[in-house]
């Protein structure tokens, strides 16, 4: 058994060298990602310099993670194997600990025992040299009285004498065989306690190389999700592009549907978005709709905030306008905070008074809340409320002066009372569209009925007659200047999902065909495309016959797309398809929001 342990650890030992040699060498390799933060922060997203280094470090930390990982799978499961059979060796090496430990009581209870044996042994030794002096054939011959006595009393000597050495020969047997347990038990704790001491080390330093290796590999993973952040501000970017109104006060320039609208050709598949993308807080076209089913003030802000309406708050405090506006207009002035809201503009002064006292009250909490009462400044353009230097109309300004000194707070303090001007029927938390979680906001339908089903959202949202309501957002120079794709460009989204799911190291080959390659490699085009998934095993689709979504219309999520074509058929993710669909799709066509559906 000791030979098998040693040989055992003589394997461990030379699988440690085979893991620790590439494990070492990926070490070396690093990417200073706050180089990269400084090259593509701010508008710098899709300049050389950040497209440089995104190529340069996406590339070499793949490198060193593939490095690693081919390195270390092969062996994978020889460690686990390994592992196993350590902990077999330790369950075999407790079996044997306790083993020896049972026979050392019984060597001891066996010393206890012959202390007892002793004295019989050296009495019967004492009688026996006194029985052969005193009972010698001379001695009893004279003493006996006849041949017949004198035979007797031989035999029955002699057989005294017999059981005394029996006697005496059995406890010196059990006496030896004592001292060679106690050897050989001793022999063996020496043996088994060095083979413990080495089963630890190499199990130790078996665990080391393994969780050494994870380690590393979990940062480079973690470098590449800090690469994907900047490739998701790239995406961002190219939402920017959309211009999309944030706000309700310019009412020019709402998507164009393209329903009805003929491309030039057939079938054709649009992707229809719900709302605009910041559908936090109080939904301004959802405001004017309560307001117009009698609603107050008060009921409407309850809607959209989990936040106390509190009155009595400070209005003597200073707002400190910096910055352009969308109108061109520049500001470094203080304010109060009464006179800086009537130069808001945010929602038409048209509307029902009551939407117009909820959208004050918003935009009050919302400047305090930013500011901080007043300590830092706020920008006057979209990026935090749109200001003019001329006051608004009167009907805003007796919003304002009705609602003096009301906020929406939580805890005592103003809240930062978000906005927008449509949220496609739906309220969301801060934390559903991956801005910080907030207790004051919340997730819930904006409807008046229940929302089961996409014509029960169309029916029912408080929204529903904003002009950004329902869009399928971008458009290009032909095709009568829709966002209708083709379906074979369907075809090409959905192989394009399917090769970065089945290898993650394409995603950079990934990104829309018209476009400059934002990692700064090659774009594969959708022949190139189908010829990487065949080779990896998978069947690239051609053309698509039909596109299915399923939503989650409690939350509002789209909640997977089905496709099919070609014979087959595919199910991705709402998340997953959204994604890969605004990376490759062409132009401008973007899906905008987390809940969408399909027109065909």
């Amino acid at each position: 058994m000791k030979k098998i342990l040693f040989l055992f650890f003589s394997i461990i030992f030379l699988t440690v060298g085979i893991v620790l040699i590439p494990f070492s060498k990926a070490q070396d390799t690093s990417c200073d990602m706050s180089n990269v933060q400084n090259a593509c922060g701010g508008n710098n997203g899709f300049g050389s310099a950040c497209q440089d280094l995104l190529k340069q470090c996406e590339a070499t930390i793949n490198q060193a993670l593939q490095s690693s990982i081919n390195a270390t799978t092969p062996l994978q499961s020889r460690l686990n194997s390994l592992n196993t059979q350590i902990k077999g060796i330790k369950n075999t090496v407790s079996s044997i600990e306790f083993s020896l430990s049972e026979k050392r009581k019984q060597i001891d209870q066996g010393y206890k025992e012959m202390e007892k044996q002793q004295n019989i042994l050296n009495q019967t030794i004492r009688d026996y040299y006194i029985k052969s002096y005193y009972n010698s054939p001379l001695v009893i011959f004279l003493s006996a009285n006849s041949a017949s006595e004198f035979t007797q009393i031989l035999g029955y000597q002699k057989a005294n004498a017999d059981r005394d050495k029996a006697i005496i020969t059995n406890i010196v047997i059990t006496i030896q065989d004592l001292e060679n347990k106690k050897k050989d038990l001793e022999v063996k704790e020496i043996s088994l306690s060095s083979l413990k001491a080495n089963l630890d080390a190499q199990s130790a330093q078996l665990d080391k190389i393994v969780s050494g290796a994870k380690a590393y590999q979990s940062t480079l993973t973690n470098q590449l999700s800090q690469l994907n952040s900047i490739q998701q501000g790239i995406l961002s970017t190219r939402l920017n592009g959309l211009n999309i109104p944030l706000y309700a006060y310019n009412t020019q320039g709402g998507c164009s549907s393209d329903v009805g609208k003929d491309p030039g050709f057939s079938p054709k598949f649009g992707f229809f978005s719900y709302g605009v993308p910041n559908r936090v807080g109080l939904n301004q076209y959802g405001a004017k709709a309560r307001a117009e089913a009698g609603q107050n003030a008060e009921q409407i802000l309850k809607a959209y905030y989990n936040a106390d309406y509190t009155t009595g708050y400070n209005t003597g405090i200073n707002i400190h306008v910096v910055g352009s506006n969308e109108y061109g207009q520049s500001f470094d002035d203080n304010w109060g905070i009464e006179e800086y809201l009537k130069h808001v503009y945010e929602v038409p002064a048209a509307w029902p008074s009551e939407s117009l006292k909820a959208q004050a009250i918003a935009a009050r909490s919302y400047a305090l809340s930013k500011t901080n009462n007043g300590a830092s400044s706020i920008c006057p353009s979209q990026s935090c409320q749109v200001v003019k230097r001329e006051e608004n109309s009167d009907s805003w300004k007796q919003a304002v002066s009705d609602t003096a000194g009301i906020v929406m707070s939580s805890g005592g303090n103003p809240i930062t009372a978000w906005f927008s001007s449509t949220h496609g029927g739906y309220v969301h938390s801060s934390a559903d569209i991956g801005w910080s979680g907030t207790s004051f906001t919340k997730n819930a339908q904006d409807s008046t009925g229940a929302i089961n089903s996409f014509s029960d959202l169309n029916s029912n949202a408080y929204d529903k007659n904003s002009p950004w309501f329902y869009c399928d957002w971008g458009s290009r120079a032909d095709y009568n200047k829709t966002a209708w794709l083709k379906s074979s460009e369907a075809a090409d989204i959905v192989n394009v999902l399917l090769l970065a799911q089945k290898d993650s190291g394409t995603t950079n080959h990934l990104y829309q065909v018209d476009k400059p390659n934002p990692a700064g490699t090659d774009t594969w085009d959708g022949a190139k495309v189908r010829q990487e998934l065949s080779s990896r095993g998978v069947t690239p689709y051609s053309s698509i016959d039909s596109i299915s979504i399923s939503a989650d219309f409690g939350s509002g999520k789209t909640s997977s797309v089905s496709v099919s074509g070609d014979g087959q058929s595919t199910n991705f993710s709402g998340s997953d398809f959204k994604n890969y669909f605004n990376l490759r799709a062409p132009a401008s066509i973007q899906i905008v929001g987390p809940l969408y559906n399909v027109e065909r």
